[in-house]
């Protein structure tokens, strides 16, 4: 019990202190015009309050990834806690809070576009197609989730495809109406939700005294797979997560001040490992022990776990309410993968999107293939946006330790993380036997080291080529111009 409050404590005073840091090297400017104000147009370009803005924000970026990530990587047992707490507060939240102040400098751009401008054009290319089939697993897989956790609340008695049916008819609606329409009205409420369930398990699981293991480093996973990389892989959402990078831009463009930013990029990724370490704590307390859990997970997967725990912690009332909270999660999500997945289109191929008919065009041939994707297993669909998800975050990274090298400042809060990441995604794709090569363990990490070394001193040859060249760090508006 210990473990996981300090750790909460840990978290709070992260935000406080070191995301004032990353701020402060970031140099907010709050005078500065935000995209909502300059390229408004009713659509997506919409000014919001903070507080609506952080809620949309939290629910965005969250979906099922806080609660089943957690859930699947307790069976490592508490040594989660420390990748959901690092991770979080190092990883995650620069590379939340990055993303969308780079974003807000640059025309409330996605991460395709910032790519194209810090990385190369080859490299966005690259990034359109991992951002697009990210945001494709992501909102099939928040279709299939959401839908599972309802059949079980119901037992079984409305027929499962008739409740995907209505999820994705309320997709669509949110995908192509304007975003103060559905999103910035519902989201409030489903926030509200959200945080008294999260809140509801934790205080239950410390009122009641729930036996959650102290600060252990070794493995507990009942099957003995590695901690490394493998943990990187299965708590994304509640420690570092690239599918956010495709999301703070939606906010990028909503938000009014650049003073907000701490409090929507940074403050809700915070937010989402509290509630990482509120389900992780629970999954490897209430089970009996990780062969319990991991039956649990084998026989219901983690929507059973979610249930169990919900109504354990809360009782039926209560319980009933905290599942409801978590089935917001994933449908605020898959509304956004969406929504955002019009938008990289449209910004790619300059489609405006003020008609109607516009939206429409794009959105329609990403609903069929969606719909086709709900078809195939989603242990294998989560499998494979588990490495699309953190490929993408080590691209975001690095966008941002190219903005901070670029504009002298101190790069190594990107650099570092952004440098850790990218030897464990290659470590895992080669390690991998199913999606990867499945080459021994050792040899990958021998492998992934020399691979990550070259990728890093090829993105500190072209910072250092970039530094030399007149470079237009942010988009000029009003007066504002940044170059090197």
């Amino acid at each position: 019990m210990i473990t996981f409050l300090v750790s909460i404590a840990i978290l709070i005073v992260g935000y406080f202190t070191y995301g004032k840091y990353v701020e402060k090297v970031f140099g907010e400017k709050p005078k500065r015009p935000t995209p909502a104000y300059v390229n408004a147009d009713g659509v997506d370009y919409v000014p919001m309050s903070t507080p609506k803005n952080s809620l949309i924000q939290l629910l965005n970026i969250a979906g099922t990834g806080p609660v089943f990530g957690p859930i699947a990587g307790a069976l490592y047992g508490p040594v989660a806690f420390i990748w959901i707490v690092v991770g979080c507060i190092f990883a995650g939240a620069v590379h939340d809070y990055l993303t969308g102040m780079i974003s807000i400098r640059n025309k409330g751009a996605h991460l395709p576009e910032l790519v194209s401008k810090f990385l190369g054009k080859f490299m966005k290319h690259v990034v359109n197609v991992f951002a697009l089939l990210l945001l494709l697993l992501v909102g099939t897989v928040f279709v299939t989730s959401p839908a599972m956790l309802i059949n079980n609340l119901m037992d079984g008695k409305v027929a499962l495809a008739l409740i995907v049916g209505v999820i994705f008819f309320y997709y669509i609606l949110a995908t192509l109406l304007p975003v103060d329409k559905i999103i910035g009205r519902l989201y409030p409420y489903f926030g509200a939700l959200l945080v008294i369930s999260a809140l509801g398990v934790g205080i239950g699981l410390v009122v009641t005294g729930a036996p959650i293991p102290e600060l252990s480093f070794q493995n507990m996973h009942p099957g003995n797979l590695p901690i490394f990389p493998l943990i990187f892989f299965t708590i994304t959402c509640g420690a570092l997560s690239g599918f956010h990078a495709t999301q703070t831009p939606i906010i990028s463009r909503t938000t009014q001040n650049e003073k907000q930013g701490r409090k929507i990029f940074y403050g809700m990724m915070i937010a989402e490992g509290i509630i990482a370490m509120i389900w992780a704590a629970a999954a490897m307390s209430l089970f009996d022990g990780y062969g319990g859990l991991s039956e649990m997970l084998a026989a219901g997967g983690p929507a059973a776990v979610v249930s169990e725990v919900s109504l354990l912690m809360m009782g039926s009332i209560g319980g009933t309410l905290a599942i409801l909270g978590v089935v917001v999660l994933p449908i605020t999500s898959g509304d956004t993968a969406f929504r955002a997945a019009r938008m990289i289109i449209a910004e790619y191929f300059k489609f405006a999107q003020a008609k109607f008919s516009s939206r429409l065009w794009i959105a329609i041939p990403l609903f069929v293939i969606s719909y086709g994707l709900t078809k195939i297993d989603f242990n294998i669909l989560w499998q494979y946006f588990s490495w699309a998800n953190q490929v993408t975050a080590v691209i975001a990274l690095w966008v941002g330790a190219m903005y901070l090298f670029l504009a002298k400042k101190n790069h190594w809060i990107a650099t570092v993380p952004a440098s850790f990441m990218t030897y464990m995604v290659i470590v895992y794709i080669l390690y991998e036997p199913t999606m990867g090569f499945g080459i021994p363990l050792n040899a990958s990490f021998i492998g992934g080291l020399v691979a990550s070394a070259v990728l890093v001193g090829i993105f500190f040859g072209s910072a250092h080529k970039k530094r030399g060249t007149s470079f237009l760090l942010d988009e000029d508006v009003s007066g504002y111009q940044t170059q090197n």
